[in-house]
């Protein structure tokens, strides 16, 4: 995989490109996406806000995720994912957001939901203001740090490869 730092100018390159703004809803990740891309100089032209919305209280307040939805599907599924890059793209008024969610360990995983299990949810809205919202779930090996770093790179990815 790519430097971090690739993988956030590529990121800043094809926004800058589109004239777009990004906005980030993170959990496990606790703003690691967040200051990966505020890493890179000029990251203000492209970069609008990050969400750290670690409890379920935060995901409902900051990004209009439904208490009953979270209640319904937990707080690590692709429902909530979707919810939260929709939250997050809406308030921040941006044209792309990423959340993520997930179980980066050691504790707090499940026999459905393993350590590891980390959904991501991609809002974007193109210039001719269609909606498109993806989601996908994912299961990362190592520990705690190993897991929020997997994360973060493939969040980047996903984002760059939905861009082109």
């Amino acid at each position: 995989m790519k430097n971090n730092l690739s993988l956030s100018q590529i990121v800043a390159a094809a926004l800058i490109s589109k004239g777009w703004t990004l906005a980030l809803a993170e959990s496990c990740t606790g703003g690691l996406v967040c200051a990966t891309l505020t890493d890179l100089a000029g990251s203000s032209d492209w970069f609008e806000r990050g969400y750290i919305t670690y409890s379920n209280e935060a995901k409902s307040e900051c990004l209009g995720v439904s208490p009953e939805l979270i209640e319904s599907f937990g707080a690590v599924s692709e429902q909530v994912a979707k919810a939260m890059a929709e939250g997050a793209q809406k308030n921040a008024g941006v044209n792309a957001a990423i959340s993520i969610t997930g179980i980066a360990g050691p504790a707090g995983g499940s026999t459905e939901k393993p350590v590891g299990t980390v959904c991501f949810g991609w809002a974007i809205r193109d210039r001719n203001s269609q909606n498109l919202a993806i989601c996908k779930t994912m299961h990362f090996a190592g520990d705690r740090q190993a897991v929020r770093e997997q994360a973060r790179d493939y969040a980047l990815s996903e984002l760059i490869a939905l861009l082109k």
